[in-house]
């Protein structure tokens, strides 16, 4: 599989990881709780299981389908834009996601599992955006490389995640000032980001 592949999606799902959705929410009250890495971990766990379902042949199913395909990136970026108009009237929503009790190590490792598994923004990575990076003439048969770029997805999602919620008490700590910035940001970047993916889409 050319290394070239991987870079670009990499790059690209790098781009959406960054991009504070559930993950961040459910990573930040990881951290408050000191669980910072068993909340990685679930969040992780359940990217991995994704990666075997969309290697097991549906991801392959909907990328050799346009219109399946069209229309989960037109869902995608019609919830991206909505989220980021949302979380733009709503700015102190982000930090108001964090107040969970605490739990044990295996209950937070469980939650991240869900938390992953039902995000939105995974479920487009995976079933909609990794196989178009897959090769069909490439040496590597498709699922093969289908599972290379789910595995590099995971791994970035681990260092981000832990980087989140290690820094999460100190960030929260002036949320007055500093959670109603990030929102704020936060919402136009996943406006941008759902205007392109409908933007690109749709030309096509």
């Amino acid at each position: 599989m050319p290394v070239s592949s991987v870079l670009a999606f990499w790059a690209v799902a790098a781009a959406l990881i960054v991009v504070p959705g559930p993950d961040w929410a459910f990573a930040i009250s990881a951290g408050l709780r000191r669980q910072v890495v068993p909340g990685a971990a679930g969040i992780m766990a359940g990217y991995v299981a994704m990666t075997a379902t969309v290697a097991s042949g549906l991801g392959l199913l909907i990328a050799t389908t346009p219109a399946a395909l069209t229309a989960l990136i037109v869902l995608g970026g019609v919830y991206l834009v909505w989220l980021g108009a949302k979380t733009m009237r709503h700015p102190a929503t982000l930090g108001g996601r964090v107040d969970e009790p605490t739990g044990t190590t295996r209950s937070t490792l469980l939650q991240g599992m869900v938390v992953s598994g039902l995000n939105p923004k995974g479920l487009l990575i995976f079933v909609a955006l990794l196989p178009q990076f897959a090769q069909p003439k490439a040496p590597w048969p498709v699922l093969a490389q289908l599972a290379v770029l789910g595995l590099a997805f995971t791994l970035t999602c681990g260092v981000v995640y832990i980087a989140v919620g290690a820094a999460a008490r100190e960030l929260l700590r002036a949320r007055t000032t500093a959670s109603d910035v990030v929102s704020r940001i936060s919402g136009a970047s996943m406006i941008v980001l759902g205007v392109v993916l409908l933007a690109e889409r749709l030309a096509t």
